[in-house]
């Protein structure tokens, strides 16, 4: 990994350079150098935490002066519990898993010496454009350098120590393996972005980490293609079917676990008949937590004789808002069909949930809503690749096209076609006196 601040023509046409050398690295060569990544961070964790130290002061002062989001600078925080050791993590379960390059997905006979194979290959190069989550640059080196693609990272300002820190590691630690220097880059000139976005050419995919203001710009502003979502607008259905103490215990962890992550729960559907059966004790429970509740009017009346709520009026907007805090939006809603229409007309497509006990009313629901992960019975804080297995993820993806949910090394592949001849041509083959038929045999 190198820090550069190179020009983003200059940074683009290196990564695509060393895109070419990477690709051809052995398994062994690229497991290695997570190996070396690992050992490395793991060496220079004091120093790495008092840079990220650093930016924490710098930024709780910004939101103290109202500059930055609170949950801006929760996600900056490199020393919060469980967190260092979750990236370490990552890397390892990242270089553990099996390689992605050179699988042979489909194998078919044309014709006899004549094989036809589709076979996994990295994308490219990569663009990550990301703000405030440290942890950022080394989930994506694990995962651009297990599945063999270039990156080219650009951090927010608020996490500079950090990004710093983090880089000069893995780029001490990378000069020890096979890996070209090139293959992952953080650029730490400013203002850059509008230029690396034209440089279609050279970079393949845009993968945005951040705001929502972030993503809508990227997509916005480039031809390339973009992996990623824009808001994390989740919500759970709650049938009067519900287990309570289920509800209760779902509902809190998808709230209150990480209230700042894109995962977490934003709007509860109510239905009707359980506004005064099981809406009592999941808001005693949120409200337990220190959880402020956004209520419509037949919500707000079914918990008028519940103590120490912290509850407003809901406005319509409420329904649309992404809080990232300890706020909750509450919703009346008449059954499952209504249900199902609000979150796929005011939802973000991102991970959406029912709670009932009725095992067909469950799988409607999970066919019906139009997100990248349904659930039954389960938080929305299981939307993650370590939770899903897949070591560690690049972001979660809204998209329809290539990739969907939480996305690791498979997200990170293509595909070519390989034919293996002896010296055949397309002539030959088709309809007519003197031409030969595909056998079209499937081997695989």
């Amino acid at each position: 990994m190198s820090l550069t601040s190179a020009s983003p023509l200059d940074a683009a046409q290196a990564a695509k350079s060393a895109s070419h050398v990477l690709a051809t690295l052995s398994a062994d060569a690229r497991n290695d150098a997570l190996t070396a990544i690992h050992s490395a961070l793991n060496a220079n964790r004091d120093d790495i935490l008092a840079a990220n130290a650093r930016d924490l002061d710098l930024a709780r002062q910004a939101a103290a002066d109202g500059k930055l989001s609170q949950s801006l600078v929760s996600r900056l925080d490199l020393g919060k519990p469980g967190k260092w050791e979750d990236m370490l993590k990552g890397i390892l379960d990242v270089r553990d898993l099996e390689d992605p390059v050179g699988r042979v997905t489909l194998r078919t006979r044309l014709d006899e010496g004549l094989d036809l194979e589709r076979v996994t290959c990295p994308i490219g190069v990569l663009l990550i454009i990301f703000e405030a989550r440290p942890e950022v640059i080394a989930n994506i080196a694990a995962l651009a350098i297990k599945s063999g693609n270039a990156a080219i990272l650009k951090g927010g300002k608020e996490s500079t120590e950090s990004f710093i820190a983090i880089s000069s590691v893995i780029s001490n630690a990378l000069e020890k393996t096979q890996v070209p220097n090139g293959a992952i880059q953080l650029v730490t000139t400013r203002d850059v972005i509008p230029q690396l976005l034209a440089l279609d050419k050279y970079i393949d995919l845009v993968i945005p980490r951040g705001s929502n203001e972030l993503v809508r710009y990227i997509k916005d502003n480039t031809k390339i293609p973009v992996l990623g979502h824009a808001d994390g607008l989740c919500s759970i259905y709650l049938d009067s079917s519900a287990d309570p103490e289920l509800a209760a215990t779902v509902i809190v962890d998808s709230k209150t676990n990480y209230p700042a992550a894109c995962n977490s729960l934003e709007t509860l559907l109510v239905q009707e008949s359980a506004l005064s059966t099981i809406l009592p004790g999941v808001a005693s429970a949120l409200a337990a937590k220190g959880v402020e509740l956004r209520a419509d009017p037949a919500s707000k009346a079914a918990l008028s004789s519940v103590p120490s709520l912290n509850i407003k009026d809901a406005t319509e907007q409420d329904y649309n808002t992404e809080f990232l805090s300890l706020t909750l939006a509450i919703k009346t809603v008449s059954g499952l069909s209504e249900a199902i229409s609000h979150i796929n007309s005011h939802g973000s497509h991102h991970t959406d949930v029912i709670i009932t006990s009725n095992k067909e009313d469950a799988e409607t629901f999970m066919n019906a809503v139009d997100s990248s992960g349904v659930y039954h019975n389960a938080s929305t804080r299981f939307a993650d690749g370590t939770r899903y297995g897949f070591g560690t993820e690049v972001g979660i993806s809204t998209n329809k096209i290539h990739s969907r949910g939480p996305v690791g090394l498979e997200g990170l592949m293509i595909y070519k076609y390989k034919i293996r001849g002896r010296g055949q041509i397309s002539a030959s083959y088709g309809e007519g006196e003197g031409r030969k038929r595909y056998l079209h045999e499937r081997l695989l």
